[in-house]
């Protein structure tokens, strides 16, 4: 009786101290729902928003409160609730009116300033005061991205979309639905000057056992420059209506003034003042007195410089936390996007909750990691996201979990057996002729969960080539991957052959590489180092200048179609043996041992397509250094490299730790030492380089690249051509290696042996400024580039390059004019085609 008793008691205690719940609806007065509405409970941080049907729910601890709900545009309205023990819920709807403001009995008279301009001018002088007012907080963000299709195109990039894939994807026969979601919760903690740490502590994404998007899309208008999403979306930021400079970009009216809560709101239309540049429009509620924001609803379009989406929309609430400190409570971002025939829209909404402004922080806390990602973030039961979750689920939503979590717990219970994996290597495809010679990126896997493995291949159309010396070549390459998965090692072994049909020698060699990742966790965190060891054998043929700086493609096009055989090679016999590795701090070492009994090679073939009785092909050996060919000779050289970015941050997952960089730039640290009279070695060296290069965004004033680097030979007793100091010529059309290389310099004349040289790279992104000036150009959205090159070993052997050009061209395409002075005389003036801008630049020609 009295264990009843005392079971009773308890059970009764459980009930009483359970949260109760509110829930409700928010439309306005003509009953219309008012999506992603701010509710909150007056006097604290806790609160949350409506979802896309105008729905909230609070979980509220037994007692009586204010609620609070906001919608910008709208009259705040408050309403006093009591919330029960237990399991009880109590309906509370808002209706919310338009909201009314006033003119403060304003006289407008004619060329009489608008008065949105002297509170923008306060709203500026009290920026920085509101910039980052808190030593120091705490807080959590709840995050919700969805994504969904209005239409699919039947092709992608010429790939046809299957109904099987639709339906993965979540979308109907129409092309329309879910594509994507996620949650995720995350803990985000600041302390001055400016350190900040996000802990995921939880995340799921529809339908996959990954951990979504999990990172607060932090939008501070109180920056000047505002970055949105990412830089992706457009390098240059974009322009703060309260920025200090905000007065040159944008015009301001004023459209009255409202009460709330004690006090007075100013609401201000913002408007660009110049198309094509990187600005907002829309409306941003300033308070009077202490000026500084409210609330906001600014948009992005295509006439902002808005890259990769159409539209962008972004709304804001501004709370007080404490005293005299205001603080997001909810932002939600809007977009759309319709590009290649896809037709989609998209929601990033951010709830902040549990302001803590005064946190106790642990020693070491803010260390080099910036995100760390909690052991268990995917794991979390539904029970767990229903007790955390500020936010209703929408019916479209609560489905895509259904059937995608459903459909994804199938796959994992069945991924090992026999059916499902006889399925995917159904799935994967016979091995045809035609996925032999073009395919790309061709792999087979054996689906083995306990000894993974699998095969891919380069396609031997795109292995073609032709040359002075081998003729019509053909070559083959394919690599074997083997895993060990508890152990975290991997095996790769991949076999070469080249055939040259004019000399008749076939090439072999293979490489065969040996990988291991060590990951240790402690109370600290997660330390991952990767190291490696590559053993590489056989005969192959090799550039002079081992940098590669002609691409074999571009040489066959000149060769055949201009008679110009730039590309000079040799053979030879070679084993070489590297190790690599890297520290948990990012620091990377390599070390290596190379032995190469080197081959002369004369030309064989004086065939091209088109003749040129005034063009003939020159030796294949670098001319310019030599009077003739080398003779063969063997090399053993030892080398070794240090590359290092001080103050590298991290993002530190479950399993992985990935840099994400950091303010300083990268320093890379090489020395090559040519041996002596081992296995016959016939060389004697020693050679060393030092380089510094980064990347440096000026916002709107666009990205600066550079890298400047220093280096020469402190013992130079016997040095072949091959291990010259060679500076990456370029004599073809199409621009090589951007901030590698030297675009119309030779390729070997100004090669050396020198104790010192210095060279010099440096290149300026402009991004949209100048050029949005520019009537056509700013419609089409290209972009300015300019900089120059150089290099300096005496004064008889330097070289400076400047260039101006175009980039960004359909996304893809870059146009320099190149102008050059060699050895202080004046060079030529040329054409560069590369690739460049918010897809090419991605990409090289190499």
């Amino acid at each position: 009786m009295k264990q009843t008793l005392l079971l009773s008691l308890l059970f009764l205690c459980f009930l009483s101290s359970r949260a109760g719940r509110i829930t409700g609806r928010v439309t306005n007065e003509k009953g219309e729902i008012l999506p992603y509405a701010s509710v909150f409970i007056k006097g604290s941080t806790q609160g949350t928003t409506t979802n896309n049907q105008g729905v909230y729910f609070l979980e509220l601890d037994p007692g009586n409160y204010t609620v609070v709900c906001q919608y910008i545009g709208y009259t705040r309205v408050e309403k006093t609730v009591s919330a029960g023990a237990g399991n009880s819920t109590v309906s509370v709807d808002f209706t919310l009116a338009v909201q009314q403001t006033t003119m403060n009995e304003v006289v407008v008279r004619a060329n009489a300033e608008d008065p949105a301009y002297e509170i923008i001018r306060n709203a500026i002088r009290k920026r920085k005061d509101y910039l980052a007012p808190l030593d120091s907080f705490t807080c959590e963000a709840y995050i919700k991205t969805l994504m969904k299709t209005r239409k699919l195109p039947r092709k992608v990039f010429g790939q046809k979309i299957k109904d099987e894939d639709k339906q993965d994807m979540g979308v109907d026969s129409a092309g329309k639905g879910v594509i994507f979601l996620s949650e995720s919760l995350t803990k985000i903690a600041y302390r001055k000057p400016g350190r900040i740490k996000l802990e995921v502590l939880s995340g799921r994404e529809s339908g996959s056992g990954g951990y979504g998007f999990n990172f607060p899309t932090f939008i501070n208008f109180y920056n000047n420059n505002v970055n949105v999403l990412t830089n992706q979306l457009n390098p240059r930021g974009f322009v703060s209506p309260i920025a200090d400079a905000a007065l040159n970009y944008y015009k301001y009216q004023y459209l009255g003034s409202y009460w709330e809560d004690g006090k007075e709101v100013n609401q201000i239309k913002v408007i660009p003042r110049r198309k094509y540049e990187p600005l907002f429009a829309g409306t941003i509620n300033i308070t009077e007195g202490d000026w500084r924001i409210h609330s906001l609803e600014l948009t992005l379009t295509k006439q902002s410089q808005l890259e990769i989406l159409d539209t962008m929309v972004i709304r804001q609430i501004h709370v007080p936390v404490a005293k005299d400190i205001w603080q997001t409570k909810d932002q939600v971002v809007y977009f759309t996007f319709n590009q290649f025939g896809i037709d989609a829209t998209g929601t990033f909404l951010n709830v902040y909750n549990k302001y803590e402004l005064t946190p106790e922080f642990k020693r070491n806390y803010f260390n080099n990691v910036i995100v760390r990602y909690d052991t268990s973030i995917n794991k979390k039961s539904k029970t767990y996201w229903d007790s955390i979750r500020p936010v209703a689920l929408e019916p479209e939503e609560i489905k895509d979990y259904r059937i995608k979590d459903s459909l994804h717990a199938y796959r994992s219970d069945s991924a090992w057996s026999k059916a499902y994996i006889d399925s995917m290597r159904r799935k994967q495809g016979r091995i045809t002729v035609g996925k032999i010679l073009w395919t790309d990126g061709l792999r087979f896997s054996n689906f083995n969960k306990e000894r993974p493995s699998d095969i891919t291949w380069k396609p031997l159309l795109k292995q073609i080539q032709y040359n002075t010396v081998e003729g019509l070549v053909v070559g083959a390459s394919a690599t074997y991957r083997r895993w060990w998965p508890k152990a975290g090692n991997t095996t790769s072994f991949t076999p070469n052959l080249r055939y040259g049909f004019s000399n008749s020698h076939l090439n072999a060699w293979g490489t065969l590489q040996f990988a291991k990742r060590k990951m240790e966790r402690d109370g600290t965190g997660l330390t991952a180092e990767n190291s490696s060891w590559t053993l590489n054998g056989g005969k192959r043929v090799s550039q002079f200048n081992q940098a590669n700086p002609i691409w074999p493609l571009f040489n066959s096009v000149y060769t055949l179609f201009d008679r110009r055989n730039y590309m000079k090679i040799y053979e030879n016999y070679f084993g070489e043996l590297v190790y690599n590795k890297r520290f948990d701090n990012d620091l990377r070492i390599t070390a290596g041992v190379l032995y190469e009994d080197r081959l002369p090679l004369d030309n064989t073939s004086d065939f091209s397509i088109f003749k040129d009785k005034d063009k003939i092909f020159t030796p294949n050996y670098p001319f310019e250094q030599m009077l003739g060919q080398f003779t063969q000779h063997q090399a053993v050289i030892a080398r070794i490299q240090l590359e290092y970015r001080p103050g590298q941050q991290f993002i530190e997952y479950p399993t992985r730790k990935v840099a994400i960089g950091s303010k300083y730039p990268l320093l890379t640290l090489a020395y090559h030492k040519g041996i002596d009279k081992v296995l016959g070695s016939d060389v004697d060296f020693d050679k060393w380089k030092f380089s510094v290069s980064d990347d440096v965004n000026f916002k709107l004033r666009g990205l600066m690249k550079y890298r400047v680097s220093i280096g020469g030979f402190i013992n130079d007793n016997k040095v072949p051509i091959q291990d010259y100091q060679h500076f990456n010529g370029n004599q073809l059309l199409f621009a090589s290696e951007y901030l590698n290389s030297f675009q119309l310099a030779p390729y070997y004349l100004n090669s050396t042996t020198a104790s010192f040289y210095a060279a010099a790279h440096l290149e300026h992104h402009f991004n949209g400024m100048l050029t949005n000036k520019i009537p056509l150009f700013k419609k089409l959205n290209w972009h300015l580039v300019g900089g120059g090159n150089a290099f300096f070993v005496n004064k008889d052997n330097n070289y400076v390059e400047v260039f101006a050009g175009l980039e960004n061209i359909f996304k893809v395409l870059r146009v320099d004019v190149v102008g050059s002075y060699l050895n202080g005389n004046k060079g030529q003036v040329a054409l560069r085609l590369g690739l460049g801008g918010l897809l090419g630049g991605a990409f090289q020609f190499k």
